[in-house]
């Protein structure tokens, strides 16, 4: 799935579609070079379990938590990652159960370490906008997928349905 985001709004807008779909569970990788969104898209993500904070991206401490009602969420950025075996000294492993959404910025840095994830989202900063292309990766990852392209729509906004396990 290749989706358009033409400004702020709209990004904040998919990840909310996008939280909705995930149903408060599951593991995301969001890459894209810097300033492409990733926190932007998490941002969205969190308001749809009722988060209308400030959204920082957890570049110093590696990971915020959120706990909103019944949904925990961590949002990882593992920018600052000199070695992937850092995650196991600091509890990362606990906090990847699957009863939690995580949200994980820089996955390459965790590599060897993370496992596969549910969806891979790819942000490329287009010359309006923003552009991300999400692809499932396991069986949950296609389950959102299936779940997130009618509620994209049903927003009024296009989404390009290339092969969602296709890089």
């Amino acid at each position: 799935m290749q989706v358009k985001l033409d400004d702020e709004q709209a990004h904040v807008a998919f990840g909310e579609a996008l939280g909705t779909a995930l149903q408060g569970r599951g593991q995301v990788h969001l890459e894209g070079e810097l300033g492409a969104g990733k926190t932007t898209l998490t941002r969205g993500v969190l308001r749809a379990y009722g988060h209308r904070g400030a959204v920082k991206s957890p570049t110093y401490t590696l990971v915020e938590p959120y706990e909103l009602g019944a949904v925990r969420v961590h949002h990882f950025d593992l920018y600052r990652l000199g070695d992937p075996e850092e995650l196991e000294f600091m509890g990362a492993r606990d906090l990847l159960d699957s009863d939690t959404l995580c949200l994980i910025e820089w996955p390459e840095r965790g590599e060897g370490w993370l496992s596969e994830p549910d969806l891979h989202i790819h942000l490329l900063v287009s010359d309006r906008g923003r552009v991300a292309k999400v692809r499932a990766i396991s069986e949950y990852g296609t389950q959102v997928l299936a779940r997130l392209a009618p509620l994209w729509q049903h927003a009024g906004q296009a989404v390009d349905k290339e092969d969602p396990t296709r890089q």
